[in-house]
């Protein structure tokens, strides 16, 4: 019988020649599951933290969101006003415009509805650890302040994948995380 049937069987976690182990592994599993199961019958909600990919693929989403705001409001009125559109400094006024539209969507998008519409396509949210409600303070400084600071040092980003409540820089600095929703 291989480890997969043990597992199958027995409902134990397959040991994959780490016998030693194996107990610890076990008992964090089976303490977790009761856990889980636990939160379920008491009609607790089991937090399930979005992962790296998920905000990945929503951001990447709301970039494209973003971008046609851009186009379809910012650059019409630059045309209208004969400013240029072919500058590419940091601040040239078509670069401060957009990053004045990044802003206001992330943080406005957050404030009211807790998620962006990347996040709201698949099935996203922001949450306060401690379970209050997200004040003014807190999204400015997770959307603008903290999202400036991830992306400056890009391993903010990447602590999503690591931590286990699957938080960015910009969340650490302000107790949040993203987590599925149940749709």
């Amino acid at each position: 019988m291989d480890s997969n049937e043990r597992y199958n069987k027995t409902n134990e976690l397959p040991s994959y020649g780490f016998e030693s182990q194996n107990k610890d592994t076990e008992e964090i599993y089976n303490s977790h599951k009761d856990t889980s199961v636990q939160a379920i019958k008491a009609g607790k909600p089991v937090v399930r933290y979005a992962g790296f990919w998920m905000r990945f693929w929503a951001y990447l989403l709301d970039l494209i969101v973003i971008g046609s705001i851009v186009r379809l409001s910012i650059n019409p009125v630059f045309r209208l006003l004969d400013l240029s559109l072919a500058e590419y400094s940091m601040f040239a006024p078509i670069s401060i415009a957009s990053a004045v539209i990044f802003y206001l969507y992330f943080v406005l998008m957050t404030k009211y509805f807790r998620q962006t519409l990347g996040k709201m396509v698949f099935g996203l949210k922001v949450i306060d650890l401690k379970g209050d409600q997200l004040t003014w303070g807190t999204i400015l400084f997770r959307e603008w302040i903290g999202r400036f600071i991830s992306a400056t040092v890009v391993i903010g980003y990447l602590l999503v994948a690591f931590l286990p409540k699957k938080q960015g820089l910009h969340d650490l600095f302000t107790d949040t995380t993203v987590i599925h929703i149940e749709s």
